[in-house]
């Protein structure tokens, strides 16, 4: 939508992509070259390889789905429940061998999800420790979690600091356009103004791909991230219920309620879908 509006609205109104054409592939090389070697240059190699699993993000989308945030319920209420009737140490097969676990195994793609594991298995283990205090738990539940969201969110920082400087690479490729006419100012208008319209291009380029191409990457990274970073915090409300000694099924309601609307299960369903998981 973005190139054909553009361009087609560029060549209804009369314009000619001869020229747009013919500098492209040089003003490409300056501007392209210089974002991506100053990306490599500002940006460590975690965050490089990051970005590119980012743009695989931005196509396919938030990590977990409705289905998802309804088995993270299911896997989180038969860990409460197995806690309230036989205390942590009938977790602890569970908690210290997932692998083999037949209650994780229920719901391999959490299981799979490495800091969704970490977070619920170091919970239970700070449970077991005698860390019991709900306002300490929930501090240090939120600590992890802060810290898991601030590095996510490097990958989307990055690409919105290439975008805010692609604008800038456009001038430069322009003045250097300009620099290349003025030294051919012996020539006849019409190839001066082909120059003149060649180092245009650069301009137009930096900024075209700053805010209709980069910006808008990190923009939707940034909202994927966001929207990924609510599947963490059910883990922390239903563990800080949990210790706070509320029955199973109201820590699952409070998790519940704090799950992204468009993806929210409703009572009943949940309700129904505790009532098919196997006998504590």
């Amino acid at each position: 939508m973005v190139f054909g509006l553009v361009f087609g609205g560029f060549m209804l109104s009369g314009g000619k992509m001869d020229i747009v054409l013919h500098a492209l592939p040089f003003e490409g090389m300056m501007i392209g070259g210089a974002a991506i070697g100053a990306f490599v240059i500002a940006n460590s190699f975690t965050v490089i390889k990051g970005a590119l699993k980012g743009v695989g993000k931005v196509v396919k989308g938030p990590k977990w789905k409705a289905q998802d945030y309804t088995d993270l319920l299911n896997l989180l209420f038969e860990l409460t429940r197995s806690y309230k009737a036989k205390g942590i140490l009938a977790l602890d097969s569970h908690i210290e061998s997932p692998k083999e676990s037949d209650i994780f195994q229920r719901y391999p793609k959490i299981a799979g999800d490495h800091f969704a594991l970490d977070l619920i298995r170091d919970s239970f283990r700070m449970l077991s420790m005698q860390f019991d205090d709900k306002y300490a738990t929930e501090d240090v539940i939120n600590r992890k979690i802060k810290k898991h969201h601030h590095e996510s969110l490097q990958t989307a920082q990055a690409i919105q600091t290439m975008a805010d400087g692609l604008p800038a690479i456009g001038i430069v490729a322009a003045v250097l356009g300009v620099i290349k006419t003025m030294s051919s100012i012996d020539q006849p208008p019409e190839i001066l103004g082909g120059m003149i319209g060649g180092a245009l291009v650069g301009t137009f380029l930096g900024v075209f791909l700053a805010y209709c191409m980069v910006q808008p990457i990190s923009g939707r990274l940034t909202q994927i991230e966001e929207e990924d970073a609510a599947f963490y915090h059910i883990i922390r409300d239903v563990f800080v219920a949990m210790v706070s000694d509320h029955p199973p099924s109201i820590c699952i309601e409070i998790g519940r309620g704090n799950i992204p609307t468009r993806m929210q299960p409703d009572f009943y369903t949940v309700e129904a879908a505790q009532k098919e998981l196997p006998a504590a």
